[in-house]
């Protein structure tokens, strides 16, 4: 016999489903099948496209830029087929951020292509213009929690992103990318069908 609890858990999901095709599919650029959005803290949906069967958890901050300070932007979303995004994800875009097919996001991760200059001494941080830089994570992967994506960044296939990393630049397919700064600890040899330990640039240690 299922309990109270397991119940509500069904209810919950069939209404927040319920809720993303009656409420929400009306103002995404675009949303497939099977999609669900949990009590979210600010989402702007016209900067927006979902695959089918995307989740996304408890108070998500989904958030396209369409201007700061004098500078307009056209900001692009895209969450693939299958990605799953656990709660608070802090998301900002003013260009694009891509996140691959089934991808999957761990709690209090953060993704931006934003970056706020310092350059002028004159005018403080905030009220400065930002320069922007895509963001793409490919297929497959998992990002643990409390990881920052910074603006920029490309990650390959199928990569794992250790928990509490700072990760910036451009990644490879199957690596295990860790650390502040993020590095790539290991990859997958199909020479020798196995993980192996490598340098900070992806060359393998050992074959």
């Amino acid at each position: 016999m299922q309990s109270i609890y397991t119940l509500k858990g069904i209810v919950r999901n069939k209404y927040y489903r319920l809720k993303a095709v009656l409420w929400y599919s009306f103002f995404l650029k675009k949303m497939g099948k099977g999609c669900v959005i949990f009590k979210p803290l600010v989402i702007t949906p016209d900067s927006i496209i979902m695959g089918d069967r995307v989740s996304i958890g408890n108070r998500a901050r989904i958030e396209g830029v369409k201007q700061y300070q004098s500078k307009i932007f056209t900001p692009n979303i895209i969450l693939n087929e299958g990605v799953t995004i656990q709660q608070n994800i802090h998301l900002t875009c003013a260009e694009s951020v891509v996140i691959g097919r089934n991808t999957a996001i761990a709690a209090n991760v953060s993704i931006t292509d934003i970056h706020h200059p310092y350059d002028d001494i004159n005018i403080p941080i905030e009220h400065q213009d930002i320069k922007t830089k895509p963001v793409f994570i490919g297929d497959d992967c998992k990002i643990y929690n409390n990881s920052v994506i910074l603006q920029g960044t490309i990650i390959g296939k199928h990569c794992t992103i250790g928990a509490n990393s700072v990760v910036s630049g451009q990644f490879g397919d199957y690596c295990v990318i860790a650390g502040i700064p993020a590095k790539v600890l290991k990859r997958y040899s199909f020479e020798t069908q196995a993980w192996l330990k490598t340098d900070a640039k992806g060359n393998f240690l050992e074959i």
